[in-house]
């Protein structure tokens, strides 16, 4: 058995720009709604290792849908929510200014310590990885293969769960625009 989990392509909205917490509370609502940068392609060894595929999974986020499209055009799309990203929330500090990555890592430091107004904790994330990880098992168990493209955190946290189960990965979980990790089971 192989599972290939794709984080997406590149969104179209910048991360460039230097936010204060409430603007950073409402670029994640607008990277949410993101689609597929059009200049953001899949690379061809990814395309070829997943060009047999006649089904990918991908979490209901455009950003997903459409890179799924990119990199398997052919392929049945799957979206579930189930596969979304693990939520972020936007710490509440004054007076501070910082680049999009910065409150990125900041609050997802801050949602593993706790910080989890409103939205989903790890906890209840990590039981998603489970249900992920039974779905896309069984799609597995069917074909031999299957992929998921969805986002880089949850997908790293699919991946610790595969990796209990015995899995291998090839590959590593990195913070890159169409990453991929594959995970087999002998």
């Amino acid at each position: 058995m192989r599972i290939i989990l794709v984080r997406h392509g590149r969104p179209a909205i910048s991360t460039d720009r230097r936010t204060s917490h409430r603007e950073f509370r409402d670029y994640i609502d607008a990277y949410e709604a993101a689609g597929l940068d059009p200049d953001s392609v899949p690379p061809e060894e990814l395309q070829d290792l997943v060009k047999e595929l006649t089904a990918v999974f991908t979490s209901d986020r455009p950003r997903s849908q459409d890179s799924a499209r990119a990199l398997a055009p052919n392929a049945e799309l799957i979206a579930d929510p189930l596969f979304v990203e693990a939520p972020l929330a936007s710490p509440r500090i004054p007076l501070l200014r910082m680049k999009v990555p910065k409150w990125a890592v900041m609050a997802r430091i801050l949602w593993h310590a706790g910080y989890h107004p409103e939205i989903e904790n790890y906890r209840r994330a990590k039981h998603r990885a489970v249900e992920a990880s039974d779905i896309l098992m069984a799609r597995a168990r069917e074909d031999g293969v299957t992929a998921l493209v969805a986002h880089g955190y949850f997908n790293a946290i699919i991946g610790r769960e595969l990796r209990r189960r015995g899995f291998h990965k090839t590959g590593s979980h990195r913070v890159q625009f169409w990453n991929a990790v594959i995970y087999e089971l002998a």
